[in-house]
């Protein structure tokens, strides 16, 4: 054991979660606000939002050595190849200096074709980094994007601080499991963490694996929280689920932007339309895994629309991107701070050649940190959030 240490850890330590609630075993950081969470009983929106994207305990410290107890959740998906275990990076004064993992703790065991899941106890485990540089410094530990993480103790061999106030510009971003994080290997190369360490702003990531769907649940939680800038990526979700036709989906944007402005009357807000997806962007949703690939053990997905049924009202991303782009131009005569992106300045054809999506859907690590540059470039350095 340590010589000094922080237990339970508190509130001031956690950047990036909209609310923290106190279990058993530890402290569980949430991306919704409990009363969110029972207006939908969805069970992935459910795991979506506990796994901690874009969450990090931060604190100033002339430790050498820290070491944060957690307790992960696993998750096996039956007939599948195990997951890797998520990975957690340390950053000191910014830059990335250890990652580590932990290899146990409670595991959910998943039927992938029944949906049945149940849940077995596991033990808290402990997460050394040693070594670190000498002299006073701030420490941000980024836990996992993908893997729902209770915070237990931390412990390290000097005193630990709250990070006093940085003044940056606080950026809350809302996508789907793209912005989650799918396919990254780490928590601060999730292209969303990319753009934020370029434009040093501080993110609030609420990216939703499959529940970016215009819930108006997300739009009031948007609405109640502080934020500088706001961006929306929509559309690549209700292709999954075929949730809406073209009649509704307007209505729905116009409707999810009315209830944002009602808390952000005058903050910059980018709507993001959806990055290439080859079986999306004429051809509808559902979408569906693909049975042959599953077979092999591996994890890709296919669309079971046609295009024909875009005649009967169905959306593709090629329907969506020209949709948005009406409506922000329309709602930007009365609107000075809200603006559109077409994602496939992000992610477009030629980069699909080039680094192709691995499941169809979610682009790989490579790819992240190409859409985090492009739009550190593109939104930060000369767009609408540019530097005060």
């Amino acid at each position: 054991m340590l010589t000094y240490s922080v237990s339970p850890i508190t509130p001031d330590l956690i950047h990036g979660a909209v609310e923290l609630e106190q279990l058993e075993t530890g402290i569980l950081p949430h991306r919704l606000p409990a009363w969110a969470r029972t207006q939908c009983r969805d069970a992935q929106l459910a795991m979506a939002q506990s796994q901690p994207s874009g969450v990090r305990v931060v604190f100033t410290t002339a430790a050498s050595v820290v070491e944060l107890v957690t307790m992960p959740t696993k998750r096996i998906y039956r007939d599948m190849p195990p997951r890797p275990d998520g990975v957690y990076d340390l950053l000191v004064d910014g830059r990335l200096l250890q990652q580590a993992s932990a290899p146990g703790g409670k595991v959910l065991d998943i039927d992938m074709v029944s949906g049945a899941a149940s849940m077995q106890a596991g033990v808290a485990q402990t997460l050394r980094f040693a070594d670190l540089p000498p002299g006073e410094k701030t420490v941000e530990i980024w836990l996992p994007h993908d893997e729902t993480t209770e915070l237990v103790a931390l412990h390290a061999d000097a005193p630990l601080a709250a990070l006093p106030a940085s003044g940056k510009r606080r950026w809350l971003h809302h996508g789907s499991s793209i912005s989650q994080g799918s396919n990254a290997i780490h928590p601060t190369g999730i292209w969303p963490a990319v753009a934020a360490g370029r434009a040093n702003v501080d993110l609030l990531n609420l990216g939703f694996g499959g529940n970016a769907l215009l819930d108006p649940f997300t739009a009031r939680t948007i609405r109640d929280l502080p934020a500088d800038l706001i961006s929306l990526k929509i559309g690549i979700n209700l292709v999954n689920l075929d949730l809406m036709r073209l009649r509704a989906f307007g209505p729905a944007v116009h409707g999810f932007l009315d209830t944002v402005r009602e808390g952000h009357p005058d903050t910059p807000l980018l709507v993001v339309s959806p990055i290439y997806c080859s079986i999306h962007e004429t051809a509808p949703g559902p979408t569906m895994f693909d049975g042959k690939a599953l077979a092999r053990g591996l994890v890709r997905f296919r669309t079971t629309g046609t295009e024909a049924e875009v005649r009967q009202g169905k959306l593709t991303l090629t329907v969506i991107r020209e949709q948005l782009k009406a409506i922000v131009q329309e709602r930007a005569h009365s609107d000075g701070n809200i603006h559109h992106l077409d994602g496939t300045e992000l992610y477009g054809a030629e980069d699909n050649a080039r680094l192709p999506l691995p499941d169809e859907l979610h682009p790989d690590a490579e790819a992240h940190r190409l859409i985090g540059e492009r739009f550190g470039e593109l939104v930060f350095a000369k767009g609408v959030f540019g530097a005060r």
